[in-house]
């Protein structure tokens, strides 16, 4: 790819200056000294960085920028002026500029800068060429033996009215598993209710479960229909169940056996046909140990059990994961589809990832916003510490090395010689550990 750049400024020394050390660096340069004569020259010389002043008599550098937003939105724009205000900047980087620099310039920074941008552009190019066209938001990704696993299971359950209870850390994406069995059910075009049992007091969870008629508490002015009634013949997923009262779990029970259920205030019955899928992160077995969760209810909620592995436990599935959610975030923010720069993914695929693939969601959509010239850097990468990561789980010396010596053997496509190289130890000892973990 050439390199070539369009120079914008209005001072003739300042041009030839820029123009002589840019050319001798290797950068093919043309010069505009103003923004009018600029956008004259782009549809021929076809740059692919503009290289513009802000102070400028005719059209500003920003008023050249917008322009170039819309008649050239390929061309990235670096601006620079000795005002370096606050509102000049902000409003640069919000219209899209691929970086803004005060003068007087220092020019290693300069060729340093362009050369990035230009790298940048090659890896947007080469993205752009190979992306998939993006699917339904709601479809699971990932394509490790564990979620292959799941995929099974989810297409087993979608073909039964089961009950399902669905179990993982948080931010494993448990509704989104749920969503996808509805969506692969006979029941599809039924709705799909969820409902965050942990978000409500178990008053609350069953008026808004079951609804609730006038004059039965506080604040009930009419009558009002649950979300059982809503869900019809589809779905109703009930996150976080382990964190209900139980005396709301018999009332669930009732509806698991009989489906049946009463409004709160009510004594006549209602029949529902939704299907139930609950979700927890609780560990229910010590629950009902400690007469915090009932074990009937446990039994008719587990009749297909889904168990969703933490991310750090599939750490292939990154990448596929992070494009589609770069995919998910251009479409939220109306920005073009962000890419990830090599030391970018590397980072990510470093991390324990804690907060699961909410925490990986979270930390892309904030780097979509922060990053310039859409490609993601490291630099733009913002995640917890390992000693958080390491607090929120508490893991023994042995988990540690077991996730390290996984993550590595991921990392080379389990070539052994290379992981080894990679973890400093001899091949003996990796063949050991493999061993010892049943990796």
């Amino acid at each position: 790819m050439d390199k070539k750049v369009l120079l914008v400024d209005d001072d003739a020394a300042v041009r030839a200056a820029l123009s002589d050390a840019l050319s001798a660096s290797g950068f093919v340069v043309d010069a505009a000294d103003c923004a009018a004569a600029a956008l004259a020259m782009v549809g021929k010389s076809k740059p692919g960085v503009v290289v513009s002043d802000v102070r400028m008599p005719d059209l500003s550098g920003l008023d050249l920028l917008r322009e170039l937003r819309t008649r050239a939105p390929d061309v990235d724009v670096i601006l620079m002026t000795a005002f370096d205000d606050m509102p000049t900047v902000v409003d640069a980087m919000k219209q899209g500029a691929a970086e803004f620099l005060v003068k007087p310039l220092d020019l290693d920074d300069l060729q340093r800068t362009l050369e990035r941008v230009f790298a940048d552009r090659v890896l947007r190019q080469r993205k752009k060429a190979i992306r998939p066209l993006a699917g339904d938001p709601g479809n699971l990704v990932g394509r490790t033996p564990k979620m292959i696993e799941i995929y099974k299971l989810v297409g087993q359950a979608a073909a039964t009215r089961a009950t399902v209870l669905i179990r993982g850390e948080s931010g494993t994406g448990k509704e989104l598993v749920a969503h996808a069995i509805h969506a692969h059910s006979a029941a599809a075009a039924e709705p799909f209710v969820p409902v965050n049992c942990a978000a409500l007091p178990s008053t609350l969870l069953e008026s808004e479960l079951f609804g609730h008629v006038r004059g039965s508490f506080t604040g009930a002015v009419g009558n009002r229909r649950g979300r059982f009634a809503l869900a019809g013949g589809g779905t109703i997923f009930l996150d976080e169940i382990g964190d209900t009262a139980l005396e709301f779990q018999t009332k669930l029970l009732r509806v698991l056996q009989n489906g049946e259920f009463q409004p709160v205030g009510s004594e006549s019955t209602e029949q529902t046909s939704a299907r139930v899928i609950a979700a927890t992160h609780q560990p229910l077995e010590t629950l009902i140990v400690e007469r915090r969760f009932r074990e009937d209810l446990y039994y008719r909620l587990r009749v297909i059990e889904i168990v969703i592995p933490p991310l750090r436990e599939r750490v292939s599935d990154i990448p596929p994961l992070a494009d589609h959610m770069l995919q998910r975030a251009a479409a939220a923010l109306s920005t073009p589809v962000a890419v990830l720069a090599p030391d970018a993914l590397a980072k990510l695929m470093a991390h324990l990832w804690p907060g699961n693939v909410r925490e990986l969601e979270n930390c892309l959509m904030r780097a979509v916003v922060v990053a310039t010239g859409g490609v993601i850097r490291a630099e733009h990468l913002s995640m917890s510490s390992p000693a958080s990561a390491q607090a929120s789980h508490v893991p023994s010396l042995e988990d540690l090395e077991r996730e390290h010596v996984a993550r590595v053997l991921e990392l080379a496509q389990g070539h052994k010689g290379h992981a080894a190289d990679l973890l400093g130890v001899s091949r003996p000892r990796l063949n050991r550990l493999i061993e010892k973990y049943r990796l």
